[in-house]
């Protein structure tokens, strides 16, 4: 029986769990989708979706708890502003999680955690668009043919 076992440890302090999820939250929320390892996915899940039914309910209360719980406004606006109306007919649920084999370093078994009808295009938040300049100069020597 694992009676009063409040949650896993992962083999780290407080302090670094909190500040582990911290990171973890919001790199899910920015590209809806992160790839980790099995433990920390299955800790992750139910905070995640306690985050999203925070979010639905848009008071300055839960806007507050939000913030306190992920020190990062943009991923607050994102979660109160896209994800709680994309979720708005949903009862829980928000997060699945698909094993995702085993990592080659030390053989542990990795998940990916996304959300249910995740932005597609969310995962490209970051990377940078190439001018329209350096497309022209890209194609330019293409183009000469003598």
């Amino acid at each position: 029986m694992r009676h009063r076992f409040g949650h896993k440890k992962l083999n780290r302090t407080s302090e670094h769990r909190k500040a582990l999820l911290k990171n973890m939250l919001n790199s899910l929320v920015k590209y809806e989708q992160i790839t980790t390892t099995l433990p920390k996915a299955k800790v992750l899940r139910p905070e995640a979706e306690k985050l999203i039914t925070i979010g639905k309910k848009d008071t300055l209360a839960n806007t507050k708890r939000l913030v306190s719980k992920l020190q990062n406004t943009q991923t607050v606006n994102k979660i109160r502003k896209i994800l709680s109306k994309r979720y708005v007919s949903r009862k829980g649920g928000y997060t699945r999680i698909i094993k995702a084999g085993f990592r080659y370093g030390d053989n542990a078994p990795l998940a990916i955690i996304e959300f249910v009808d995740r932005d597609l295009e969310a995962k490209r938040v970051d990377r940078k668009k190439i001018k329209t300049e350096d497309k022209k100069k890209d194609q330019a020597p293409e183009q000469k043919t003598a």
